[in-house]
């Protein structure tokens, strides 16, 4: 090794540097030291810089032994916790897309932990200022699992409960106040309760890889809160964590899957923190600028423009997985949540970008593939959210066989239809049934669409039915960001009232779009709060409001307690039956609603749908008949009566000896399902904006 290696071991530092190994890359332990392993293509040298616990410097290595493009060195007497970064030399020309600058300290892509959170800064060309770049950890992989095994929840019984870290547990006085809003709140005991009284089966958490906020959000007083603005793919955010966020977090996953419940990350991989040409240089720009991103063309030319990057997120890069090397640095992210960190599955945020091969998004993409083949990741839960904002970038039924994703389709139709809307009833069958218009059966599981009525990005159920508009101005943007179509009704009166007329509607239409929901085929999502009428007061892209207006509150009152009751016994329903999670439909279901002896849509007067009832421009209400065979099994009727008046529906016949029995009437005032003895033959009068399900049983005599 050349002498410089050791040039900072006079100043009496244990450290001594050797060969180290290539692959895996990142920060490797083993007995006696540490092999470093980076990648960087074009750059002339690569150095790795210590630092002690207060971040000042105290060992340079230059990593001199190279294969390919991949640069590494052993240092000795590295322990877990050490910290570290990268210098790497070479030339600094934007217009030819290198970004190399040995002023900047760089974070390792592969750095399992860091120091601190990730400020945003003005980027200076000339000066080195260590002090601004957190710093990445070297991190010891061992931790007690106690034992404790992966749930294995079935495709059927999953229920999707999305959930943010700091917002789900910030308030609840239940926990003690050093695990609010962390990774240890999230699976704290209390927590857990609320989770298994319920019912749901997997959380779905929104980002917590390392991320930092937007520059611009400063000077309003504001901070990304949703996370969705990465700067590391495989740390998990500190601001999450006590101590140390990689040992809370799998503590966090330990205690989840040791109740059955699944642990599924949000990640992002479309875009970085990094942004685009006026962005910070504080990792991936700096080790390989030029092929980590991709580039619009020049006008009239075909060759990259590297002053504009493209910008399928809206958020002001894309990653290029058409790269090899950014390929597997997505691969090995994924991989090692799984493996190390022991998560159950992914969403993946603007999944289209991540199968854009030459700009366009390839249904065969190599990172398709490469989960396909792959023997850890293939075996995963996989979510799509099926758009970008890129060319062509709508692409829901679009992913491949195993993959589930999220159906835009159905919130809109259910929104739509129980608005009071009208002639939507052909395709509120449709999305009732699995979206098979979207998602065939001959090629797509009927779990494969992802239901919702709310999201994270949106309003919540509360606000759904409480505000017509968008009120957003507090996230200081003149109230012109969120989205402007949000298909909600206030139902007299914008926002919180005190009449009684329009809370008692409120209430109603939230247990219509719960039931619905969770008597829809496919794998239902639910926005956590939404099952304790959780308000942002209007705020439909709370994304920078990280304080009461995100953060989920714990108080509730009477109407938002039987509110969390009802949905509870709904979910407890679903769970219970054979059909609601997986009615094995023919493919005559795929194209349109046609009847078969499993299914049967009625027309409220009684007779079945005909071609002129699915096309009537006025109608509001529908039924429909649910039955696993015609000699036995489970036998249901569930009424849908979206109009703002009352309509009688006349049950279908049924044989001697058989009744049906009211299961739920969601214009019962006290939020219960309706007793179970009630018999109900002949018409059916059924309350305006209501749902009614029955249920057919044996006659007691």
């Amino acid at each position: 090794m050349n002498d410089k290696l050791l040039e900072f071991d006079k100043n009496n530092h244990p450290f001594s540097a050797s060969r180290g190994q290539f692959l895996p890359l990142g920060a490797i332990l083993d007995k006696d030291g540490c092999h470093f392993s980076v990648y960087s293509l074009g750059a002339y040298r690569v150095e790795l810089c210590l630092f002690d616990s207060y971040e000042k410097q105290i060992a340079t290595y230059s990593l001199e032994v190279k294969q390919g493009n991949m640069w590494s060195i052993f240092i000795k007497q590295v322990k877990a916790g050490q910290l570290y970064g990268y210098r790497v030399h070479g030339d600094y020309e934007p217009e030819n897309g290198l970004l190399f600058n040995s002023n900047n300290l760089l974070i390792d892509p592969y750095a399992k932990a860091l120091n601190r959170v990730q400020h945003s800064f003005e980027q200076a060309q000339s000066d080195s200022d260590d002090s601004q770049v957190a710093k990445s950890v070297v991190v010891d992989p061992n931790f007690d699992w106690q034992g404790v095994k992966k749930p294995r929840v079935s495709v059927h019984d999953r229920i999707l409960y999305e959930v943010h870290v700091k917002g789900f547990s910030q308030l609840n006085k239940k926990i003690a106040l050093e695990k609010r809003g962390k990774y240890l709140g999230l699976s704290d005991p209390e927590s857990i309760k609320h989770y298994k009284k319920l019912g749901i089966t997997s959380l779905q958490i929104m980002p917590i890889f390392s991320f930092m906020s937007e520059a611009w959000l400063k000077p309003l007083k504001l901070t990304n809160y949703w996370g969705y603005n990465p700067i590391n793919f495989f740390s998990p955010d500190c601001r999450y964590a006590q101590y140390d966020a990689v040992i809370e977090f799998k503590t966090m996953v330990r205690e989840l899957h040791a109740q059955g419940i699944e642990v599924i990350l949000d990640v992002v991989f479309n875009h970085t923190g990094e942004s685009g040409a006026d962005g910070m240089i504080i990792s991936l720009k700096g080790f390989d600028n030029k092929n980590y991103f991709t580039f619009e063309k020049e006008k009239n030319g075909h060759n990259p423009d590297y002053s504009n990057y493209s910008n399928h997120s809206g958020c002001g890069n894309t990653v290029n997985l058409d790269y090899p090397w950014s390929l597997k640095l997505a691969l090995d992210s994924l991989r090692y949540w799984v493996t190390e960190m022991q998560v159950d599955g992914f969403r993946f945020d603007l999944a289209v970008t991540l199968a854009r091969e030459n700009g366009a998004f390839n249904e065969q993409s190599a990172f398709f593939k490469a989960i396909f083949q792959d023997p850890i990741l293939s075996r995963v839960k996989l979510i799509a959210e099926p758009w970008d904002i890129g060319p062509g970038g709508y692409r829901l039924g679009g992913f491949p066989s195993d993959w589930l994703e999220c159906n835009d389709r159905y919130r809109d139709t259910m929104r739509s239809f129980w608005r009071g809307d009208t002639g939507h009833v052909a395709e509120l069958a449709t999305r009732l049934l699995g979206s098979r218009d979207m998602f065939a059966k001959r090629y797509r599981s009927n779990s494969t669409s992802v239901n919702y009525i709310s999201y994270h990005d949106g309003f919540t159920l509360d606000d759904l039915v409480s505000y017509k508009s968008r009120h957003n101005s507090k996230n200081g943007e003149k109230n012109r960001d969120g989205h402007g179509h949000n298909l909600s009704a206030n139902y007299g009166h914008e926002g919180n009232t005190d009449s009684k007329r329009i809370n008692r509607v409120r209430q109603q239409q939230k247990r219509n779009l719960i039931t619905s929901l969770l008597l829809s085929q496919g794998t239902p999502h639910f926005l956590a709060g939404d099952e304790m009428g959780n308000s942002q007061s209007g705020n439909n892209n709370a994304y920078c409001q990280d304080n009461k207006i995100s953060w989920l509150n714990w108080d509730l009152n009477d109407e938002n307690q039987k509110l969390f009751n009802f949905t509870s016994e709904i979910i407890k329903l679903r769970q219970e039956s054979r059909l609601f999670a997986n009615l094995a439909l023919s493919d005559d279901c795929i194209d349109q609603c046609e009847s078969s002896d499993l299914v049967k849509w009625y027309h409220p007067d009684g007779y079945v749908m005909e071609d002129d009832d699915w096309h009537a421009s006025n109608s509001q209400a529908i039924a429909l008949e649910l039955r696993e065979s015609v000699e036995c099994g489970e036998h249901w009727f569930l009424i849908l009566n979206a109009s703002s008046y009352q309509i009688g529906c006349k049950s279908p016949k049924l044989d001697v000896g058989l009744v049906w029995k009211m299961k739920v009437n969601t214009a019962c005032d006290t939020g219960e399902l309706t007793d179970m003895h009630k018999n109900v033959k002949g018409t059916i009068q059924l309350n305006a904006r209501s749902l009614m399900l029955l249920k057919c049983v044996r006659h007691l005599t």
